[in-house]
């Protein structure tokens, strides 16, 4: 019997025993998040985790940081460094960061989401991080000014921001990111603050709609997509990816596709006013490092990166940056390869005068 066979029998309940099963599912693999149990958990089986990496793939619950070489070969992290991680995340490029730094050092770790948050913090302590290298905040990355002034730090020596969505978020169709499975339409990075995204569409109009389309994600089809969408309830992403599909009939298959992509990522832009809170974190960024000081940022679409590559070079320009990142470094052919998910990125730097 196979392991999918052997999941399958283990689904049903075993009621003479009082025991529980898990809930059981057709076929011989998972399809369902909630059900991908030797992902999420992967002390149950270390193999399955082992062998979905192996096939380029991210196991469900599970991040897998970009660029990882890359970004410690522009911050330069060493022993009594401080450092702020301003998108903690599933906490991989901090987990890698954190051994360069101490003795003597600090990691800062900043993220806005109450459900990823604790998880990450938990890792990092299970790893032998304690409080004296490592503390983590909730909060967005806008705000690292406070942060650092609440624990009486003028300035750090490193900065690191990831500003892509975590795989832990896009794959949980609970958090509404998601266009593979169905789920509700939510796509705030805090679910207690703010609307969702189905508040959003019922009240919106459609010219306003295809403004968001257009500036936060290029879409260029935003008028009739937003004429389709705009003022509609959506019981959940399936029905919102089904309408933009339609919406996009006369296109190919895979431009439906991009299509779709595109409108929940303008849509979650919106949702969480990213662009507002990238411009507050550049504006603040300067005043957070001290001379010499260096900071990694990672982009994953063109909104995010216009503003990252204006804000630093008018930074050079000024004299508040001394070098910046002359173009966009992305991750090798074998990252891409191993992990396709960091294909989109893009990493610029620049050192503080």
């Amino acid at each position: 019997m196979d392991d999918g066979d052997r999941d399958s029998v283990e689904g049903v309940d075993d009621v003479a025993g009082g025991h529980r099963r898990r809930p059981r599912y057709s076929g011989t693999h998972p399809r369902r998040f909630d059900q991908k149990y030797k992902e999420l958990d992967p002390s149950v089986d270390p193999d399955t985790v082992a062998r979905v990496l192996a096939s380029g793939r991210t196991p469900a619950g599970m991040h897998r940081p970009i660029m990882v070489r890359e970004i410690i070969g522009v911050l330069q992290p060493a022993p009594g460094c401080l450092v702020v991680d301003a998108t903690l995340g599933w906490g991989g490029h901090s987990g890698a960061i954190i051994p360069m730094i101490v003795p003597g050092g600090h990691l800062f770790g900043l993220d806005c989401d109450p459900v990823e948050l604790p998880k990450a913090e938990s890792r990092l302590r299970l790893a032998g991080w304690g409080p004296d290298s490592f503390s983590a905040h909730r909060i967005n990355f806008s705000g690292i000014s406070r942060i650092l002034d609440d624990a009486g730090v003028d300035a750090v020596d490193c900065v690191l921001a990831d500003l892509g969505l975590s795989s832990m978020q896009i794959d949980d169709p609970s958090r509404g990111f998601s266009v593979k499975q169905d789920g509700p339409l939510d796509m705030r990075m805090n679910p207690s603050r703010g609307i969702t995204a189905r508040a959003l569409l019922e009240k919106i109009r459609p010219e306003r709609l295809a403004s968001i389309l257009a500036e936060n994600s290029d879409e260029p089809e935003a008028e009739a997509i937003a004429a389709a969408v705009a003022g509609r309830s959506f019981s959940g992403t399936a029905e919102l990816a089904r309408t933009v599909r339609q919406a996009s009939g006369h296109r190919e298959r895979e431009q439906q596709e991009l299509a779709v992509r595109r409108v929940f990522q303008a849509i979650r832009i919106e949702v969480n006013e990213e662009f507002s809170a990238l411009d507050s974190f550049l504006r603040a960024l300067p005043a957070c490092l001290k001379p010499g000081g260096r900071v990694a940022i990672l982009t994953f679409h063109s909104g995010e990166d216009r503003r990252v590559k204006k804000s630093f070079k008018a930074g050079l320009l000024d004299g508040t940056w001394s070098r910046i990142a002359d173009e966009v470094v992305r991750a090798s052919p074998a990252e891409q390869r191993d992990n396709p998910r960091s294909a989109p990125a893009k990493l610029r730097w620049a050192v503080r005068s």
